[in-house]
């Protein structure tokens, strides 16, 4: 299903709404068993420390099913989150003591949702990995499309796929292996196969479909009551990116979403306008300090400009903090590169903790920019980019943003492969493109800046 416009798997819904449940019972429990007066009045401060957990819980990854397989990656990662948990309240109640429900009630609770929570996993594990709670794949066609698809569905948890196999035109290749399922019949076999196999869902992965889609077999299926999709879809919704590697023109065209109404430009807008005059102000004592290290260790310029590719291809200029030496670039310009040299002291802090973006407020206010949106390019590096990946210029139609959905999905990189899995997230964005996926990105965002994830 898609909340706020981001794939959510019932599986990841389903573990979410248990351990909120446990956290939320186990204070509610430890406050009655302490005759706390009141405890209907208490609910909504029982409800903050089940909120200030889950947060803690969903920063530490802890919700990320694809990276939840070992036992001890579970307890390891449930631990830091409690104890995180425990070093926020102990201050909100030391600045706030009316939030406190009761004298070691949380203490009292800890023990009892840790344990519920390790025990509820384990129990949600053992019995999502049965086969029967699994959706049942068969995919035809078994170019590189399907293989990309297949290969995604494999490495994640998130959604319960099982590949069954395979479809392929030639009968000679049944039984050859392809990614981990092999190749299990023919387009005339489909209907056998389904029957036999008690097929859920038909990925259709043919790169070239002319004259070998199985029109029939397949119009059997869905009338048959079987899901049957393009692989593109299928890859969008497992890996909240689109597939541009086969991306026909016509696929960019017809699909639902794209669409962006004025109501929300505006809304948008004036978030923009909100967010970047409260953190312009409230940042105002940081860029002073970063100014003057910048200048401390290498002197002037403070900032680095450079002009950028906005909306529409229109071009602007993007001014940071700079954190390279002076010198750093002459002649043709070149990526930054992971532990670049070129980056001073200083520098390296300041993007570790973002700091050199900070001046970014004012292209916000100005309207260059977007809080939320695809990260701008240099001309010279958009001209390379479009000659090489098809669809680059399509991720001008939006303004681009401080942060973004490539961003906070995908680690910092520099090259064409890079630019390109960037682009497969910036186009999911602007395809589903609305006020609430905005401010998911940024409430991602602040995990990424607390946990330097993606600088450089």
């Amino acid at each position: 299903m898609q909340l706020f416009n981001r794939y959510v798997s019932t599986r990841s819904l389903t573990v979410f709404a248990g351990e909120m449940l446990l956290i939320f019972g186990s204070v509610a429990l430890a406050a009655s068993l302490q005759d706390t007066p009141d405890l209907t009045g208490n609910l909504w401060k029982i409800g903050l420390v089940t909120v200030v957990c889950q947060l803690c819980l969903y920063y530490n990854d802890f919700y990320d099913l694809t990276l939840m397989q070992s036992t001890r990656e579970l307890v390891v990662r449930l631990l830091q989150a409690v104890g995180a948990a425990s070093i926020v309240l102990a201050a909100l109640y030391f600045t706030m003591p009316d939030l406190m429900i009761g004298d070691g009630i949380f203490v009292s609770a800890l023990f009892v949702f840790v344990v519920g929570i390790l025990g509820w996993r384990l129990l949600f594990n053992q019995l999502t990995g049965s086969l029967k709670l699994q959706e049942r794949i068969l995919v035809v066609g078994t170019g590189e499309t399907a293989r990309k698809v297949v290969r995604q569905i494999l490495d994640q948890r998130e959604f319960a796929y099982r590949v069954v196999g395979f479809i392929d035109d030639d009968a000679s290749r049944i039984g050859e292996r392809i990614v981990n399922p092999g190749i299990i019949g023919t387009p005339a076999d489909m209907t056998a196969l389904i029957e036999r196999h008690q097929i859920d869902r038909i990925v259709v992965g043919l790169s070239d479909r002319r004259g070998k889609l199985p029109v029939e077999e397949l119009l059997r299926a869905k009338m048959a009551g079987i899901r049957v999709e393009d692989a593109t879809t299928t890859y969008e919704r497992v890996t909240g990116k689109i597939l541009i590697d086969d991306l026909r023109p016509s696929w960019l065209i017809f699909s639902d979403g794209f669409r962006v109404s004025r109501m929300t430009r505006w809304i948008k807008r004036a978030i923009d306008l909100t967010l970047a005059l409260a953190f312009g102000i409230l940042s105002l004592p940081l860029m002073l300090l970063t100014a003057m290290a910048i200048a401390i260790e290498s002197g002037r310029p403070i900032l680095y400009c450079q002009e950028r590719v906005g909306e529409n291809g229109k071009a602007f200029t993007l001014c940071k903090f700079r954190s390279m030496r002076t010198d750093a670039e002459q002649g043709t310009p070149i990526w930054a590169r992971d532990r670049d040299e070129r980056v001073t002291r200083v520098g390296r802090f300041i993007r570790l903790a973002r700091l050199d973006e900070l001046p970014q407020f004012w292209n916000v206010l100005r309207g260059d920019m977007s809080f939320v949106g695809p990260r701008p390019e240099r001309p010279f590096f958009v001209a390379e980019l479009a000659k090489a990946i098809p669809f680059y210029q399509q991720r001008h139609a939006v303004k681009p943003g401080l942060t973004g959905w490539a961003q906070v999905k995908y680690r910092y990189g520099s090259s064409l492969e890079d630019a390109m899995e960037k682009l497969r997230y910036d186009l999911y964005y602007i395809k589903h493109l609305s006020v609430f996926f905005d401010l998911t990105i940024v409430f991602d965002t602040v995990k990424v800046v607390l946990f330097g994830k993606g600088a450089a």
